[in-house]
């Protein structure tokens, strides 16, 4: 299937996605400093920058987007047009990912990671249930952790 849009409008389209400082970064950033956590954003010294490092836990959250990241939940669907492109896309973002984890975890780093999907859509988690769930992975000493929506939406506020 061809694109719907001429090149110079898909490119525009494709600059405006945010890589940081996105919308559910934001309000987990904004609730955890609530708290009285605090921590550092975008640390470059540190493989796959990580949206947060708290550096005296030791430990790092990434806020990913399903779409970018082909998580598998309802906000993941592999696009119609320019299949290949695509695959090659997320495939490669998710070899990343693996690869940066290793890294921390060889770094003596511990990472979470928050998924989308557990912020928005028919699957999003009532945010202060996210909030104590991120909270408590922090406490821990717990090396990985993982937070997604729930798979039949019943932790959806109603």
């Amino acid at each position: 299937m061809a694109d719907i849009v001429n090149p110079e409008k898909r490119s525009a389209m494709m600059a405006g996605i945010r890589g940081k400082d996105t919308k559910p970064e934001i309000a987990i950033r904004k609730a955890l400093f609530a708290l009285g956590w605090r921590y550092r954003i975008h640390d470059k010294r540190l493989p796959g920058t990580p949206d947060l490092v708290f550096p005296k836990r030791k430990a790092v959250v990434f806020v990913e987007g399903c779409f970018w990241h082909g998580h598998d939940c309802h906000l993941f669907k592999m696009p119609s047009s320019r299949q290949d492109f695509w695959q090659t896309k997320i495939q490669g973002n998710r070899q990343r990912d693996a690869r940066v984890r290793t890294d921390l975890q060889m770094q003596g780093w511990r990472y979470l990671t928050v998924w989308e999907c557990a912020l928005k859509g028919r699957t999003r988690l009532p945010f202060p249930a996210l909030m104590d769930t991120i909270v408590e992975w922090l406490e821990s000493a717990e090396p990985v952790g993982e937070i997604e929506g729930t798979r039949d939406g019943a932790g959806r506020p109603d």
